[in-house]
């Protein structure tokens, strides 16, 4: 706490030095100092909130803030003090994308994987999750998905983890039925634009790039995230019927199973799902943001 107090005066003199036309936040605990400090000298503050439940720096800082964008309309309600909020959406480079089907096909022929049968994409983020991990190792070691295929993406920290739990199982991991495991997915747009269902994290990128390539998808919110704002960003999209959830606690491998397997076997029901997730997504994001701006610099 002292610290934050003392960085107050610390940014007033980098303000005054560098002398913005605008001071910019997108929260975390170093927003605070530095907006108290712009707030001193007069400069504007735009903040910018990503996730449905505002963490605790863009509630301190709501009454001082010029403008606050959100990611999505959820969240206006919970910042009360605003002087003027904006739904803008979060920057994210992933979009939806129009594959050919020759690119699928090659896509799938080099994850030796089938083009009849659906494929869901498992993930936790760069450094994976271990409750989702742990579900999926049971899952293919008792070869439980006969229905549908997984492209997992374990994490880097994660997957030689995976590969020698899955050793102890009696099973390869460059030669499992229905499943291709890699560390990470550097193409990840081309995947998720290739994939009849999604299931992961919950962080506010994660859900607008779901939104944005209009995929149905099941969440698992992190269970330790702050305010447990994960939570409440999976309920965006469960709330219009894009997406369902289950909890942390609740995760297990024939719960998980049985929810892919009942949910991809409805194609109809999936595709509806995806355009429902679609229908939350905000275009010309960046260009939002940079009207906003731009109209306090003027």
């Amino acid at each position: 706490m002292w610290k934050t107090l003392h960085s107050i005066s610390e940014a007033k003199k980098i303000i005054e030095e560098f002398k913005p036309d605008i001071v910019v936040g997108t929260g975390g605990y170093i927003c605070v100092p530095v907006g108290i400090a712009a707030k001193r000298k007069q400069v504007p503050i735009v903040l910018h909130e990503s996730n449905a439940f505002p963490g605790i720096a863009i509630k301190m800082l709501s009454k001082k803030a010029n403008t606050i964008l959100l990611g999505f309309e959820d969240a206006r309600p919970r910042i009360p003090n605003a002087k003027k909020i904006v739904v803008t959406g979060t920057p994210t480079k992933v979009k939806q994308l129009d594959i050919s089907i020759d690119k699928k096909e090659q896509i799938l022929k080099d994850f030796k994987l089938k083009q009849d049968l659906p494929i869901a994409l498992f993930f936790g983020g760069s450094q994976g999750a271990q409750s989702i991990n742990e579900s999926l190792i049971q899952i293919i070691s008792e070869q439980k998905n006969t229905n549908y295929q997984i492209i997992w993406a374990a994490g880097p920290a994660q997957y030689e983890v995976v590969k020698q739990k899955l050793k102890e199982c009696n099973k390869d991991i460059e030669n499992l039925k229905n499943v291709k495991i890699v560390p990470y997915i550097y193409n990840m747009e081309e995947i998720m634009n290739i994939v009849d269902l999604i299931i992961c994290r919950s962080g506010a990128m994660t859900i607008t790039e779901v939104s944005n390539v209009g995929k149905p998808a099941i969440f698992i919110p992190f269970p330790f995230a702050t305010e447990n704002h994960q939570e409440y960003n999976a309920r965006v999209l469960e709330k219009v019927n894009a997406a369902k959830i289950i909890l942390d606690k609740n995760l297990n491998a024939n719960l998980l199973n049985d929810m892919v397997e009942n949910m991809v076997k409805d194609k109809t029901n999936l595709q509806n799902m995806g355009k429902n997730a679609k229908s939350i997504s905000i275009p010309d994001v960046e260009e939002r943001i940079y009207r906003e701006i731009k109209e306090l610099v003027h």
